[in-house]
């Protein structure tokens, strides 16, 4: 996929990049925090390959994609509509939902808020979580303690000034492989394992050896100067809305899915997909091991044998007719 030409259609009052190739079924890949479409480039083209049509869009607030300077309109709710719109531009009825990280939230929630767009869902590394049933940054806090880097992310201004400061040493920081493992994370000490904001520019150093070039690097770079990091961090602040948005939602998922858990993603509780059954009836569960956060980039061959087969399976003997 050629990430160098993007294109944009406007959706839900904004204008959206996005990037596509192949023909087939529609599969949205999602980045997460703080990403942009190029962390799947890895992963688009055995996924075109297979039969797809892949798109990929820079969601709301990064890269090209308009960035509205308030959080309202940050929600998962409304990060949902986006992308419908963006099916509705491209006269898709449905596709399938893969997101990693902070792109598993509308990929999850788009189950519930246009379970008529959704063939099926597939999370790297974010579990499924319920999002009335608590507030994310008051629930942070209990699990990590006050000074973690979703309760530091609130605060307008700060977070920016962390990573804008020296956007090329932020990425140099965290766009790195497995360093601590989960057994190493969960004995460090308790300053640590609360996970403050620094460990985005690497103080502490958490990661380990870089998994990106030199041009790579200076994509992200380039970009997120550009860009800034204001709209990526108000999909943080817009937690609370999110949590009253959600308020009496039935939280069962009838979708196939697929959730691909990394046993180094420390981000994410020991524990954090267990349940999910419960809830998604119709899951595969996978595990990639001896990775970290940024797997896609990290070990993207092992993440294309679990979703490529996945997708196949499920998907690959359907037609795209709207």
């Amino acid at each position: 996929m050629d990430f160098s030409s993007p294109k944009s259609v406007k959706t839900n009052g904004i204008r959206m990049e996005y990037f596509e190739q192949g023909e087939g079924p529609a599969v949205l890949l999602l980045h997460g925090f703080p990403e942009l479409p190029y962390s799947w480039r890895h992963v688009a083209d055995p996924i075109a390959a297979a039969g797809f049509r892949v798109i990929v869009p820079a969601q709301r607030g990064y890269g090209g994609t308009d960035a509205p300077r308030g959080p309202e309109s940050y929600t998962v709710k409304n990060l949902v509509a986006d992308l419908t719109g963006l099916l509705d531009s491209l006269n898709i009825a449905e596709a399938i939902w893969v997101g990693h990280d902070w792109g598993g939230m509308p990929a999850w929630y788009s189950a519930h808020y246009a379970p008529d767009r959704v063939r099926g869902i597939a999370s790297i590394g974010l579990p499924y979580v319920h999002l009335g049933e608590y507030d994310l940054v008051e629930a942070y806090d209990q699990l990590l303690g006050p000074q973690n880097y979703m309760r530091a992310f609130q605060e307008p201004g700060s977070a920016e000034a962390l990573l804008q400061g020296d956007v090329a040493h932020t990425f140099r920081s965290i766009l790195r492989g497995r360093g601590y493992t989960r057994d190493e994370f969960e004995a460090a000490p308790a300053e640590v394992r609360e996970l403050p904001a620094g460990v985005f520019v690497g103080e502490p150093m958490l990661f380990g050896d870089p998994i990106v070039t030199d041009d790579e690097l200076a994509y992200y770079v380039r970009t997120f100067t550009s860009s800034g990091f204001t709209g990526p961090l108000n999909w943080y602040r817009a937690l609370h809305a999110d949590y009253l948005e959600a308020q009496g939602l039935d939280y069962a998922i009838d979708k196939p899915a697929l959730m691909i858990k990394v046993t180094d993603d420390w981000f994410f509780q020991r524990g954090a997909t267990d349940g999910i059954a419960e809830f998604v009836p119709r899951l595969t569960f996978a595990v990639i091991d001896d990775a970290a956060h940024w797997v896609q980039q990290e070990k993207p061959a092992e993440v294309v044998k679990l979703l490529v087969p996945w997708l196949v399976d499920n998907f690959g003997d359907r037609t795209d007719a709207p």
